[in-house]
């Protein structure tokens, strides 16, 4: 991890990774390894800084298991893994809208309900502020350049829209929890 407790890429695959294997124990290789890339591709477009994280060094470190099903090695979480996945999922995310938190929140997202009622909540609000401290900084700058012609405002209008809405349904989610 960073030094501000956010994820690095190749965590993010490792979170996608274990994650997967959470949800779905005695994955086949080839098809752990596919849906990572699937998963990765479709939000982030490809990324060899992501999709460089090996498998293999999940086995070497302990975090997935390997069995022999019919002649096909398939995969599943340990323990180790387990605990891995949950320091994952728990990490902070950046500010800024890049590619790479738009897959750190998809993949909290998809694998938020492996953690307890506690810890999924203060995930949330941690979704939450970084939304809030997004849609501050785009309100900011809308203030700043309000007398500004072209087609500058129209777009942080929708930015804001969007942010505002994202906010609200997150705190929907916090209260239904």
């Amino acid at each position: 991890m960073y030094a501000d407790n956010t994820l690095t890429p190749k965590e993010v695959a490792r979170l996608c990774a274990l994650g997967t294997l959470a949800d779905q124990a005695d994955l086949p290789y080839s098809e752990l390894a596919a849906s990572i890339r699937y998963f990765i591709d479709r939000i982030q477009g490809p990324s060899l800084d992501v999709l460089g994280s090996s498998i293999e060094l999940l086995k070497y470190e302990g975090l997935v298991l390997t069995t022999d099903k019919n002649g096909e090695t398939c995969l599943s979480l340990s323990e180790r893994g387990l605990r891995e996945l949950h320091v994952l999922l728990k990490a902070q995310i950046r500010p800024g809208a890049t590619d790479l938190n738009k897959l750190i929140i998809s993949l909290k997202f998809r694998f938020l309900h492996l953690l307890n009622g506690n810890e999924r909540a203060v995930q949330i609000e941690v979704l939450l502020d970084t939304v809030e401290v997004e849609l501050a900084r785009f309100e900011d700058l809308r203030e700043h350049h309000a007398d500004v012609s072209g087609y500058l405002l129209a777009w942080l209008d929708q930015e804001i829209r969007e942010l505002s809405t994202r906010a609200s349904w997150l705190k929907q989610v916090l209260v239904s929890q």
